[in-house]
């Protein structure tokens, strides 16, 4: 069965769209990074989005719930993902049972949501003891320098990694790990032959509605999940912030 793709309307990323590629490939160098905390696990994907990564994460896990709010979206992932158990449903009251699954990933979308705190608490709340939450988000620092207002239109608070630290101990969960997703040598490269930032070439193309450079577009294109890093150092500088929190 063929299914259509979600339409590209810059509230998620959409796989297998050339001009979207550098977005899909950094949303999956941290899936890949992190999957591994979902080996045999039950694992509830708050905010599936359009379903790629609750899937990657299905090869690896004894069950994925996938959960969006959206209607379309939901189904959408259904529909092309049958491998998940999908649920449409409102982040901030999750519909599992207390102490229900071994992990909930949370990638790229807290930034997105109005009561942070309340939805960590659903988290801390669905996750057995022993439990982990994967998170992903923006670095405010990089992403919205110098704002109090994000950059992103669909975001409504993004973090530095002191606030997502801050966020995650608050709702009685243990940082295991903090860490930041930063640009590997390859996509360095691309930064300094793209006028000191790719993102920013692209930026600049969205804002203006113009067509794709054609080198911008073959650079974009190119870019796979490996050239990005994820480390502890110099987090502030990071692009996303990485996190792993446990539940006592």
């Amino acid at each position: 069965m063929t299914v259509e793709p979600l339409p590209l309307t810059g509230e998620r990323t959409v796989p297998g769209i050339a001009e979207e590629n550098y977005w899909f490939r950094r949303h999956e160098a941290a899936y890949l990074d992190l999957v591994r905390h979902c080996v045999g696990a039950v694992v509830l994907e708050a905010g599936c989005g359009e379903g790629y990564g609750a899937a990657l994460i299905a090869g690896h896990a004894a069950r994925v719930v996938a959960l969006d709010y959206d209607e379309t979206t939901a189904a959408h992932a259904g529909r092309a993902y049958p491998e998940l158990t999908v649920l449409r449903g409102n982040l901030a009251s999750l519909p599992l049972r207390d102490a229900s699954v071994d992990v909930v990933a949370n990638l790229q979308v807290i930034e997105h949501l109005w009561d942070q705190e309340g939805f960590l608490a659903e988290c801390a709340r669905v996750l057995r003891p022993g439990g982990r939450l994967l998170v992903t988000t923006p670095n405010r620092i990089t992403f919205s320098p110098g704002r109090d207002t994000p950059l992103n239109p669909f975001h409504t608070r993004e973090l530095a990694p002191a606030e997502l630290r801050g966020l995650l101990v608050d709702a009685g969960l243990e940082v295991e790990l903090l860490a930041g997703l930063r640009h590997g040598p390859a996509l360095r490269a691309l930064d300094e032959r793209f006028g000191g930032s790719v993102i920013d070439a692209q930026v600049a193309v969205v804002v203006d509605g113009g067509e794709w450079p054609a080198d911008l577009l073959a650079a974009v294109s190119s870019v796979r999940s490996e050239d990005f890093e994820i480390t502890t150092e110099d987090l502030d500088a990071s692009l996303d912030l990485v996190a792993v929190a446990v539940r006592a």
